[in-house]
């Protein structure tokens, strides 16, 4: 039996497990181990397992994640979690289609502290659909333009998709975030054009709401103030080179704590809260973490991205079309696999073809998480769409996905201008390189 075939029976027993409902982390290591038993040998597997794992976890860069984790619990704590929505409401609720514009950017400005797609959807849409249904909102389009607009969480500093690929594939976190901040606001852009665009032919989709006096607006914005100004001193102080990410991490959270009293949140019971959920969905993304870098070493090791890099030379196919196959690729994965497995199961085998066929692996980061954002509202899984029909549960999943579709091609067309140049990617951090 050659390496390569070693190593396409462990992919397709790694789907097996995850198909069957075996967890991420478990599924990825125990086919790692696994392949890596049969390549060398059960003693040499164990031991390798033993010198990654412990590789992984002496790593300085490790400890972004929890840092950036309890920075976001900390804000939930102070009570930041509908703010940012209710600012946009009263600025733009009374235009036609300003409550949908509002979510957009509500989901833009969660994002930037909670950094996760199904955290942002869940909380924004809480907020937003009873407000949009009142309006007299369709439904499915209030629904739809909250689950895509969630997205948003999973590609806008500080985002927990990015601090995992940047640790599995050994790339800077702060060249990540940066070159994120383009790519993030022009995918809100898109979407408050799609819905602009919606409302304009379609008045009824989105109504406008009862315009709200400047005073209310300044006070609602002046609401807000101090978490935006956590968000830029944190982002912005990594981006101009003031922190390194880790130092970010921890500057954030201090200020957070500081938030959570100035809030008048600073209890026993609001911190705990705030330690126990951020060490229980750090465990778990440590577990993945682990499980990815096994099944990436025996992937590296069976020489498949190898042979798969090869036949992409041998094919003379431009680097282009082969990235384009790549994206329908996970499109397709996406379709029955979550966001986070999507992308610790293909960065092994898809980041050696791209950086081979010259692309940087920062671009194919942020390509990666914007892909796997689309696998998040797209038929069947569409996770996000789950999470919002939790909250208007007559709100059919027929007509979520319905809503979602103008969305999906504003998804498209998003990802084709990143393909298309890159330098939307790369520009920023050129510049403050």
């Amino acid at each position: 039996m050659t390496p390569e075939l070693v190593g396409l029976i462990g992919i397709i027993a790694l789907l097996a497990m995850l198909t069957l409902g075996v967890p991420i982390g478990i599924s990825l290591a125990l086919a790692g181990i696994g392949g890596l038993a049969v390549m060398l040998s059960p003693e040499a597997a164990v031991a390798k397992a033993g010198v990654v794992i412990f590789e992984v976890a002496t790593k300085y860069e490790l400890g972004v994640l929890p840092l950036f984790l309890l920075m976001a619990h900390l804000c939930f704590a102070a009570g930041a979690s509908r703010d940012f929505f209710d600012v946009a409401a009263r600025f733009v609720g009374h235009r036609r289609g300003g409550l949908g514009l509002a979510s957009i950017a509500g989901c833009a400005g969660f994002g930037s502290i909670s950094g996760s797609s199904l955290a942002t959807v869940a909380t924004v849409g809480s907020a937003a659909l009873p407000e949009m249904r009142r309006a007299g909102y369709q439904p499915g389009f209030a629904a739809g333009a909250l689950a895509a607009g969630g997205t948003l969480g999973a590609l806008i500093p500080p985002s927990g998709a990015l601090i995992v690929f940047g640790i599995i594939a050994e790339q800077s976190i702060g060249k990540l975030f940066i070159a994120a901040v383009i790519p993030g606001l022009s995918q809100a852009l898109f979407y408050m054009v799609a819905i602009a665009i919606m409302c304009w032919f379609k008045p009824e989709l989105g109504p406008p709401s009862e315009r709200v006096p400047w005073r209310e607006r300044m006070r609602a914005l002046l609401g807000v103030i101090d978490v935006l100004l956590l968000v830029v001193f944190v982002i912005g102080g990594l981006m101009i080179g003031w922190f390194t990410p880790t130092e970010a991490a921890s500057v954030g959270v201090i200020c957070s704590f500081l938030l959570c009293a100035f809030r008048g949140a600073f209890n026993r019971a609001a911190i705990g809260d705030a330690f126990a959920k951020t060490l229980s969905t750090t465990g778990m993304i440590y577990l993945i973490i682990f499980g990815a870098i096994l099944f990436a070493t025996f992937v590296s090791v069976t020489g498949l991205a190898d042979l798969m890099s090869q036949t992409v030379r041998d094919l003379h196919a431009s680097p282009v079309v082969a990235i384009i196959a790549m994206a329908l690729i996970l499109l397709l994965l996406g379709s029955f696999l979550d966001g986070l497995a999507l992308m610790l199961l293909t960065t092994p085998i898809f980041l050696p073809i791209a950086v081979e066929l010259g692309y940087s692996p920062i671009w194919f980061g942020i390509f990666l998480v914007r892909t796997m954002e689309i696998g998040f509202v797209h038929p069947p899984l569409g996770l996000n769409v789950y999470v919002i029909q939790s909250i208007g549960k007559d709100i059919p999943l027929g007509a979520i996905f319905r809503g979602i579709v103008p969305f999906l091609v504003a998804d498209f067309f998003h990802l084709a201008m990143l393909i298309a140049f890159p330098i939307v990617t790369l520009w920023l951090p050129k510049v403050l390189a």
